[in-house]
Parts: structure tokens; C-alpha cells; sequence
């Protein structure tokens, strides 16, 4: 049995006592004693992401300031149960380290073992892990916990299918995330075996069409971050998108006969799609064919599990798809106490 027992997080509560502020930051990242380096996979590192804060947000939010008042009507206070994690579909789990982080924000007595760990492969029906404790504690905590593994978990099943489909290239999320959990979406991205993009606007130039237009072109553009990134003493990975295959001559142009900092050029909307729902990807290769590996190459738009596999045989060192976090399905996956009858009730609903 997996155990991150050793997680040990103040009793959830409202006063300003009991609120840590814990910032993930990027040389290294702690929970309240403990270092993320113990954690098989690692959440993204952040200067300024309040992992905690978000836990504490998201139980304040459910509690309103008054707490659980159906457990408070009918659950003796000091009763102890077991309850277990219950796949009730087959996918890659995510989020048990912060499920177990949940747990012990709400009540640190509670004991939580996994027979799974975060990456895994589960199948419906499944019992991965279970929590043992005051009944009261673990009812207030098995909804936000859930919300954060079945979120994560949907994220990084279709991430491993995904990646896999891509190879040899590399799958990519974006910056379309929910709002608050862009650190917890794209934590789930690296359980399922995906890469990370930037995690938001300070730690990549990216230079979008946008910004070409206000200035002037995509020269212009260059020469612009070059230029600032000398004066502020900045060393940072530098990407800038061409939609057609003149634009990707005028950056190689540029980069030839400047010193830059450009180290990837992305691809944008170079697959068409077809009638018959096919993708012509012949665009893409002839754009990846005249960079010729002078930059790292990504590969955007109409990126789909039916299309990922073609665009990954074009050459491309990646391929970024905002549908990984913006669009996700959420593995269904309870707790359960009573598991006899949960099974008897999913086997009659066809969900375990």
C-alpha cells in the first residue's frame, strides 16, 4: 500500500490562526514541512501558486461559515468509519497527493493509505484507496477532495492518450485552464505523461499574433524582445507564432542575420481539415522541413485525439492542445463507506 501519511497540514478552520500561506516556489517546493522531492510526480513549480490557499478556499466556499449541517444533524461527532476510493470507470488517476492534502487540512487524525498511485492506470470497479477517521471529517472533505481527483484524473487520462498518439512528438497543454487551478491542471498534464507550456505570463515570451500586429510585424516584434530581454539582464525561453509559411521565412530571415533569443517557432493553424474529416498536415511538414532544426517547432490548431497521431509523424518537437484543461471530461470516482451497496448500485447502473 502507497501512504503520504507523512503530509501533515493545520486543521482546517476560519481563523487567521490556522492560515499558512504556502507558496510553491520555483527552487523549491514545500507543503508545510514537506518537500514536493518526495512525491513521485512533482507539481509544476510557481513563484507566487497557493496550493493550500486553494484547498482552504474551496472547503470555506462549501462550508459558508456555518459548516456541514446534514453531518452535523446525523453523524454522532466522535464516530469513526472507513470509507473507500471507488473507480467507476477505467482511466489514469490523478490528484491523490492533494486528495490526501485535503484530508488533512480538514482533520489531521484522519489516516489515508492508497493501493494506487498518482499515474496509475485504474479500471471500473476498482477499490485504489480508503480513509479511516471521525465520520464527520471525512464527509466535509470527500466532496472537495473528489472535485480535485476527478478533475485531474480526466485531465491526465486524456493526456497519456494523447501523448501517446503524438510520439515522437510532445504533448502540450496551454493556457486555458480554470481560473485558480491553472498549477492543478497542469500537475495533472505531467501525471499523464504530458509536458508543460508555460505556466502563465512571466516565465516564457510568447509572442502571438497580437502582439505582431501591434508591432508592426513580426520582425519588428523580435528585434522588441531582444531588446528588452538585453536590458533587463533576462535569460528566457522565446516563442513566436507564424500562421503561413512567408512568416516563418521572415523569422528565419531575421534570426539569421541578428543574435537572438528565439529558441521555438510555432506552427499555427497549418493542419486543414477535410470534408470527409481527415486533416491535411502537408502545410505543417513543409513548414517543420524549412526551419530544418534551427528551433524547436509547435504545432497548434485542430489538434484532436484523430488528428494528434498525424500531425506527431510531421516532424514537430510538440504539439500544444488547449483541450486537455479547457475541455475536460472528469473520471468518475467515489467514496464510498458503505461499499457493498455501492457496488450492487453501480452494477445496476452500469457504473462499476
Amino acid at each position: 500500500m502507497f501512504s503520504i501519511s507523512s503530509i501533515v497540514l493545520p486543521r482546517w478552520c476560519t481563523t487567521s490562526s490556522c492560515r499558512h500561506i504556502v507558496r510553491m516556489a520555483a527552487a523549491h517546493t514545500t507543503i508545510a514541512g514537506l518537500s514536493f522531492e518526495a512525491v513521485a510526480i512533482k507539481p509544476p513549480s510557481h513563484p507566487t501558486y497557493d496550493l493550500e490557499g486553494i484547498i482552504k478556499l474551496a472547503l470555506a466556499e462549501d462550508a459558508g461559515g456555518r459548516g456541514d449541517v446534514t453531518s452535523m444533524a446525523t453523524i454522532p461527532f466522535d464516530m469513526e468509519v472507513e470509507a473507500h476510493f471507488l473507480a467507476k470507470e477505467d482511466g489514469i488517476i490523478a490528484g491523490i497527493v492533494l486528495a490526501e492534502m485535503v484530508f488533512q487540512e480538514v482533520d489531521p487524525s484522519l489516516k489515508v493509505k492508497w493501493s494506487r498511485k498518482d499515474g496509475d492506470y485504474v479500471q471500473k470497479g476498482l477499490q485504489f484507496g480508503k480513509v479511516y477517521g471521525r465520520a464527520h471529517s471525512i464527509v466535509v472533505a470527500e466532496r472537495i477532495a473528489l472535485n480535485f481527483m476527478q478533475r485531474m484524473s480526466g485531465i491526465a487520462t486524456l493526456t497519456k492518450a494523447m501523448a501517446d498518439a503524438a510520439h515522437p512528438a510532445y504533448i502540450l497543454e496551454t493556457r486555458k485552464t480554470a481560473p485558480g487551478l491553472r498549477l492543478v491542471d497542469k500537475w495533472a498534464v505531467l501525471i499523464g505523461g504530458g509536458r508543460n507550456h508555460r505556466l502563465g505570463l512571466f516565465d516564457m515570451v510568447l509572442i502571438k499574433d497580437n502582439h505582431i500586429s501591434i508591432a508592426g510585424g513580426i520582425s519588428n516584434a523580435l528585434r522588441s524582445v531582444d531588446r528588452y530581454l538585453e536590458q533587463e539582464n533576462l535569460q528566457m525561453e522565446v516563442e513566436v507564432e507564424t500562421r503561413t509559411h512567408e512568416e516563418v521565412k521572415e523569422v528565419l530571415q531575421y534570426a539569421s542575420q541578428t543574435k537572438t533569443s528565439l529558441t521555438r517557432i510555432m506552427l499555427d493553424n497549418m493542419v486543414v481539415p477535410l470534408p470527409n474529416g481527415d486533416v491535411d498536415v502537408s502545410m505543417l511538414k513543409e513548414a517543420v522541413e524549412l526551419i530544418n532544426g534551427k528551433f524547436e517547432t509547435e504545432a497548434s490548431g485542430n489538434v484532436t485525439f484523430e488528428t494528434v497521431h498525424k500531425i506527431g509523424q510531421t516532424g514537430v518537437t510538440y504539439i500544444s492542445s488547449g483541450a486537455l484543461t479547457h475541455s475536460v471530461k472528469a473520471l468518475d470516482i467515489s467514496l464510498k463507506i458503505d461499499t457493498e451497496l455501492a457496488l450492487e448500485v453501480g452494477r445496476r447502473t452500469k457504473r462499476a
